[in-house]
C-alpha cells in the first residue's frame, strides 16, 4: 500500500525590511510550489521581515508590517488549497517571540513559537525574542482586528502544538532547534508526527554544510519521518550570506536539495514520498515504539479537516516517487568562488550602485578579490543564459544599459563595473606592477596604473618643514618607528587616493546617473587577527570580500580558479612572495610579509582557531600547541611564537574597532562587530599567563622540579 504526498520547501533571498519584495517572493514560491502539486509549503525562518533586521526588531511597526503582508498574502486566492508555513515575528502579551504561521485555505491553523534561540556567534535572537519556554503548552492568540475580520477568527492557538491532518501529522521546529541535543522533532515522533518541518535563517562558514546535512539525515535516521528544511539565501544587509541549501529527508536518506549559492531570488525543492516508508520504518524497531508508548509528552493536536494525500491519488500512475541522492558539497575553494560573489551581487544590485572600485596591488590577496568580481560576473551571465529575467534586468541598470544590451561574457560585464588601480611607489617591483596589469587586462576591468611618489614625498616634506626632521627607512640607518611611519603613509594615501577614483572614475567615464563606486579591501583574516595592516590604509573600504578567509584558503581558491576560469596569469601570483612593498627594495633586502609578521601564515590559522573556536588563551594555547608541535619545535620555541602572537594580536586589537565590513566565512574570524567581542585595551604581556608558560618551558629544560612548578600559584 502506497501513501505518497508532494511536499515542497524553499531557498528565498529575502531582504531586511522589505516587506512588499518579501511578500513577493513567498507568493511566488507558493505559486511553483502549487503548480508542482505539492501539498505542504515550508519558508525560511522570519521571510516576512527578512532574518537580519537586528535591532529593528525592537520596533513596533516592523510587526504591524508583518501582519500587514501576512494579511495580503492569505488573502490572496492562489494560496488556498496549501498547507502553509510561514515565518514572522509576533508579539503575544506584550512579549516579542520568533513565530511560525501555520495556515490552510486562509485560515491560521497554529502560531509557533520558537523554543530554542541562537544566541551564539554571529546571532543575538535573545535581544530581540523571548524563548516558548512551555513545552506542549498552548495558550489562546488574540487577532488583531484586521487579521480577525479578514480571517473570520477572533483567538487562534498559540504554543508548542502539532498539525494533524486526517492523514498525516505535522510538527514544526525553527533552526537552532536541530542544532540542540534534545531536539523537539525527537519527542514529536514519539508522538506520532511524520512530517517535520524546519525553517532556517543559516548562514554560511567555509566546511559547515556537512554539519547541517548530517543532523537533517540524522534527524529522520534515528527517529523515522519526513524533513523538510527551508533556508534563507543570499545577502539581506549584512556581512553574512546565508546559503539555501532546503532540503528534503526520509528516514535518513536525502531525496531533493536545493542549490547552496545562486543568484536566484526563488527557489523551490520538491519532492513525492511515501508516508507508509516512515511508519514501516518505524515500526520495524521495537525499541522506538516501546519509548512512544512510554513517552510522557503529549502535543496539542491542532486539526484540519483535509486529507493532505487525496486517496485517488495514491495509485496514480503520473506520481512518481522521488529516489535518494547523495548529498551535493561544494570544495572550500568553490565555496570561496560562489559565496562572495553572490554577496557582491546582492549588495550591489540592492543599493543601487555604479560598481566596484579595487586597489589592484599585484599580490595574492587583491587578486584573490578581483577574481571573485570575476566569478560574480560569471554567475551573472549563466543566469541570463538561463533566461532569468531578474538578473539580466539586476545588470541592465546596473550598466546603465538599455533593454536591448545582453551581455554574453563576464569580460562585458567586468568592462562596465569593475574598476581597478596599481598605485606604484619608487618601492613597487616591476612584477607586481605587470601582474597587475595582466590580471586586469584577463579579467577586463577599467584599469588605471599610477605612481604616486609625488604625493607622499609631498607629505614627508610637509612634515620636514613643520618638524624640521625627516624620517629615514631602518635600512638606510632609521629607527623602527620612522620605518614604521614612512610604510604608513604610502598606505593611507593608498586609501585617500582610492576614495578619490572611485568617486571620481564614473564621471571620467561619461557613465549616466551614476553615483560612486564602492570601494573593496583584500586584508585576509589572518592579517586582521595579528594585525598587519595599517589603520586607514587600503583595509579600510566599503567592504571585503575575503576578510573572513585565510591565505591559506585563498592560495587554494586561486590555484582553483586559474584551472577552472582558463585564467593561467593566476599562477604568478601562487609563486609570488607576499609583501606589503612598503620599504625600499636593494639586492640584500626584500619586504616579507611572514618575515615582518614572526609568524608563517599557516601557523597564524592555528593561533586563530585555537583562540576563538578552541576558547584558548596563552596558558592553554601553549599546552596544546606543546604537543602538536614537539619535538619539531623546543618548547621554548613554541612558548616564543605563543607569546609574540598573543603580543601582536593584543596592540593591534584596536584595529578592529575599524575594519571594513567582511564577508563571514571563517568561524576564527576576529570581527569587532558582534561575531568576536573583545576589549581593545589589553595588555600584550599577558604576565600571569606568561609567568605560567614559562615555568613549564623551565621544567621540560630542567632548570626547576614539578614540585616547584606545583608551587607557582602561591609565590
Amino acid at each position: 500500500m502506497s501513501h505518497l504526498i508532494t511536499l515542497a520547501t524553499c531557498n528565498l533571498n529575502q531582504w531586511a525590511l522589505d516587506f512588499e519584495g518579501n511578500r513577493d517572493r513567498i507568493l511566488e514560491s507558493i505559486k511553483i510550489s502549487k503548480e508542482k502539486k505539492a501539498r505542504l509549503r515550508v519558508g525560511p525562518e522570519l521571510e516576512i521581515t527578512g532574518y537580519g533586521c537586528l535591532d529593528h526588531f525592537l520596533e513596533d511597526d516592523l510587526y504591524l508590517h508583518s501582519w500587514e503582508m501576512y494579511a495580503s498574502i492569505l488573502k490572496t486566492p492562489e494560496t488556498f488549497d496549501i498547507l502553509l508555513d510561514i515565518g514572522m515575528p509576533v508579539v503575544h502579551k506584550n512579549v516579542r517571540y520568533n513565530c511560525r504561521l501555520l495556515s490552510f485555505n486562509g485560515k491560521i491553523l497554529l502560531i509557533r513559537p520558537k523554543i530554542w534561540l541562537a544566541n551564539d556567534g554571529n546571532y543575538r535572537e535573545l535581544r530581540y525574542f523571548t524563548p516558548w519556554f512551555k513545552p506542549t503548552i498552548v495558550e489562546e492568540f488574540q487577532l488583531p482586528v484586521n487579521i480577525a475580520k479578514l480571517t473570520g477568527q477572533s483567538l487562534v492557538p498559540f504554543g508548542d502544538a502539532v498539525i494533524n491532518a486526517l492523514d498525516t501529522c505535522i510538527g514544526t521546529e525553527t533552526c537552532e532547534e536541530l542544532f540542540t541535543p534534545e531536539s523537539p522533532h525527537i519527542a514529536m515522533s514519539l508522538d506520532g508526527v511524520e512530517i517535520f518541518t524546519n525553517s532556517s535563517g543559516s548562514h554560511h562558514e567555509l566546511r559547515k554544510l556537512n554539519k547541517r546535512m548530517d543532523l537533517i539525515k540524522g534527524a529522520t535516521s534515528r527517529c523515522g519521518g519526513v524533513y523538510l528544511y527551508a533556508n534563507q539565501r543570499g545577502c539581506d544587509g549584512d556581512r553574512l550570506y546565508y546559503d539555501g541549501c532546503a532540503l528534503i529527508a526520509i528516514n535518513g536518506k536525502v531525496v531533493a536539495q536545493g542549490s547552496q549559492f545562486s543568484l536566484k531570488d526563488v527557489e523551490v525543492v520538491t519532492a513525492t514520498v511515501d508516508l507508509e516508508d516512515v511508519r514501516s520504518y518505524r515500526a520495524a524497531f521495537m525499541s522506538r515504539s516501546m519509548q512512544a508508548s512510554l513517552s510522557k509528552i503529549r502535543y496539542q493536536r491542532i486539526t484540519v479537516d483535509v486529507e493532505l494525500a487525496v486517496k485517488n491519488n495514491r495509485f496514480d500512475p503520473s506520481i512518481t516517487l522521488t529516489a535518494a541522492r547523495d548529498v551535493r558539497y561544494h570544495l572550500p575553494e568553490e565555496e570561496i568562488a560562489l559565496g562572495p560573489a553572490c554577496w557582491l551581487w546582492d549588495y550591489l544590485r540592492r543599493c543601487k550602485g555604479t560598481g566596484y572600485f579595487l586597489p589592484l596591488s599585484g599580490g595574492i590577496d587583491s587578486c584573490a578579490t578581483a577574481v571573485i568580481i570575476f566569478s560574480m560576473c560569471r554567475l551573472v551571465i549563466k543566469e541570463i543564459s538561463d533566461g532569468n529575467y531578474v538578473v539580466l534586468k539586476d545588470v541592465q541598470k546596473i550598466c546603465r544599459m538599455g533593454q536591448e544590451w545582453i551581455p554574453s561574457k563576464p569580460e562585458e560585464i567586468a568592462n562596465k563595473i569593475f574598476h581597478t588601480c596599481y598605485m606604484g611607489t619608487e618601492n613597487s617591483s616591476k612584477e607586481t606592477r605587470d601582474r597587475s596589469r595582466n590580471l586586469a587586462k584577463r579579467i577586463n576591468s577599467y584599469h588605471v596604473d599610477l605612481n604616486m611618489d609625488p604625493v607622499v614625498n609631498s607629505i614627508i616634506s610637509l612634515f620636514e618643514v613643520a618638524t624640521g626632521k625627516k624620517p629615514v627607512y631602518k635600512i638606510f640607518g632609521g629607527s623602527q618607528i620612522e620605518n614604521l611611519a614612512l610604510q604608513n603613509i604610502q598606505a593611507r594615501l593608498r586609501m585617500v587616493l582610492s576614495y578619490l577614483f572611485a568617486q571620481l572614475l564614473p564621471w571620467v567615464r561619461n557613465i549616466p546617473n551614476s553615483g560612486g563606486l564602492l570601494v573593496l579591501g583584500s586584508s585576509n583574516v589572518d592579517e586582521c587577527l595579528r594585525g598587519y595592516l595599517t589603520k586607514y590604509d587600503c583595509s579600510s573600504a566599503d567592504l571585503n570580500p575575503i576578510g573572513a578567509i585565510s591565505k591559506r584558503d585563498l592560495k587554494k581558491f586561486i590555484a582553483y580558479a586559474s584551472a577552472n576560469f582558463d585564467m593561467p596569469i593566476l599562477d604568478d601570483f601562487l609563486k609570488a612572495t607576499p609583501t606589503a612593498e612598503l620599504e625600499p627594495i636593494t639586492k640584500d633586502y626584500v619586504q616579507s610579509d611572514e618575515i615582518d609578521m614572526g609568524m608563517t601564515y599557516d601557523e597564524l590559522g592555528v593561533f586563530g582557531s585555537l583562540r576563538k573556536i578552541d576558547k584558548c588563551g596563552p596558558y592553554s594555547m601553549f599546552l596544546k600547541l606543546l604537543h602538536l608541535w614537539t619535538p619539531k619545535l623546543t618548547p621554548r620555541q613554541v612558548a616564543e611564537k605563543v607569546k609574540r602572537f598573543f603580543f601582536f594580536y593584543a596592540i593591534n586589537r584596536h584595529k578592529q574597532t575599524v575594519i571594513t565590513p567582511s564577508y563571514h566565512a571563517e568561524n576564527y574570524s576576529p570581527d569587532d562587530n558582534r561575531f568576536d567581542l573583545r576589549p581593545f585595551l589589553i595588555d600584550p604581556r599577558f604576565p600571569w599567563a606568561s609567568k605560567k608558560i614559562d615555568r613549564i618551558v623551565d621544567q621540560y629544560e630542567g632548570k626547576i622540579s614539578i614540585d616547584d612548578l606545583n608551587n607557582l600559584e602561591v609565590d
